[in-house]
């Protein structure tokens, strides 16, 4: 392990750091090996790779356990727009007042009362009438590719189908798929960058007021005129009720909701299939017994993540594994790293989608956990079940494309053939 740093506090007290060994070269592409070395160098360690200084927590008890800390923020985004911004930091004002008042960066009420709002679009029962239309839009995806083909399996399948089925749940104009796509990858490269560029921010910025103006001057307008049996009349609705505060906040959840929906989904969809790909028994596995598909997502989840970490501010200063944490101080949950523990997880480098209790916290955990959590594994479970069953010969063709993003781990290109 590195030696401690000393830090000079403000109170003129000094304390050592424990500090986490440098990223790796190809730290996007693979991150596993360094993530090992920090689960040996200890539970929680400082890194200056990240925003300019965070707090590192490498186990699953710790990051669990911080997802559910009061003590520990979500609503950091704020500072954070200004904090990576550089130039004209005025000019990020609009992109900052939607992102501050995003559900993803809220804290308890304001967090817990827009929950309330969202919750009834992605229960059980109003997810088993979605289901149909999810199944039919596969089946359309995986039939649409010929025996024999060569084909990119992130543009004929992962990326298709989260559009879709996003756009039916919350009433997107589907013609608007290519913007929708343009936008999203800008906010992810935003996001998901440890130092976002100018450039990167720009683009961010451009993509997520673009997103805002066609819910402000198109859909919502129409929703208001015209309700139909989607989530962003019910958004309308909770608006012009009070249950969301003001137009702002509404459009904040629109353009989130769109972006989380689809980023996460095909993430999960283009890393599970090469992590299958790799690990061919378990494919073929799935392929006899199709009936263990569901289980199999979640240990996909596990073993690489589409969301490689998350972060908090210290609310109030705290003192865990005996360093003091002082208010203000950024802490990042490491949940692909904590998705490897071997306190948690017996022999975690290994693929077993057989494997009891995967136990992933990819999608979070307390209040936070993620919204849409059972829509994406559905998405998942039915796309896959539809490729063993009719594609059970596909295998890699070419060389992968890794979209080189740290937290929104995923794939750009992924060549396939459907071998017969």
């Amino acid at each position: 392990m590195n030696a401690p740093e000393t830090l000079v506090l403000a109170d003129g007290h000094a304390r050592d750091k424990p500090l986490a060994s440098p990223l790796s070269p190809d730290f996007a592409d693979n991150p596993y090996a360094t993530y090992a070395r920090w689960r040996a160098e200890g539970p929680l360690l400082w890194s200056d790779a990240f925003f300019g200084g965070a707090w590192l927590l490498t186990r699953h008890a710790d990051v669990e356990s911080a997802l559910r800390d009061v003590r520990l923020s979500a609503q950091r985004t704020g500072g954070w727009v200004m904090d990576v911004a550089e130039g004209d930091r005025a000019g990020l004002t609009p992109f900052q007042r939607l992102f501050t008042r995003a559900l993803l960066f809220l804290d308890a009420p304001e967090h817990t009362r827009l929950r309330q709002v969202l919750m009834p679009a992605f229960r059980p029962q109003r997810l088993q009438a979605l289901q149909p239309e999810i199944e039919q839009f596969a089946a359309e995806l995986v039939q649409g590719i010929a025996p024999g083909e060569d084909f990119d399996f992130m543009e004929r399948i992962a990326r298709p189908l989260p559009v879709r089925v996003i756009a039916r749940l919350m009433g997107v104009d589907l013609s608007l798929e290519t913007d929708f796509m343009r936008w999203a990858d800008d906010i992810a490269a935003f996001i998901g960058a440890v130092r976002p560029s100018p450039e990167q921010t720009r683009l961010a910025q451009r993509s997520t007021l673009e997103m805002a103006d066609y819910f402000e001057r198109d859909l919502l307008p129409r929703r208001r005129r015209d309700p139909q049996d989607d989530l962003v009349t019910e958004l309308v609705q909770a608006r012009d009720d009070g249950r969301i505060s003001s137009d702002a906040e509404l459009l904040a959840q629109c353009a989130m909701l769109l972006f989380a929906g689809y980023e996460t989904t095909r993430n999960l969809l283009g890393n599970g299939m090469l992590v299958l790909m790799q690990h061919r028994a378990q494919w073929e596995l799935l392929c006899r017994q199709p009936e263990l598909v569901p289980g199999s997502i979640r240990e996909l989840l596990r073993f690489d993540s589409p969301v490689q970490w998350t972060g908090r501010r210290v609310a109030r200063s705290l003192t865990l594994h005996g360093q003091p944490l002082r208010r203000g101080e950024l802490v990042l949950p490491m949940i692909g790293c904590a998705n490897h523990d071997p306190d948690r997880h017996a022999d975690p480098e290994t693929l077993d989608v057989q494997r009891d209790n995967p136990g992933a916290l990819s999608f979070g955990s307390g209040p936070h956990v993620c919204i849409g959590a059972a829509l994406t594994q559905l998405e998942a479970q039915t796309l896959f079940a539809q490729l063993v069953l009719r594609l059970p010969g596909l295998q890699l063709a070419g060389a992968v494309e890794r979209n080189g993003n740290p937290v929104y781990r995923g794939i750009l290109r992924l060549p396939m053939r459907a071998a017969t």
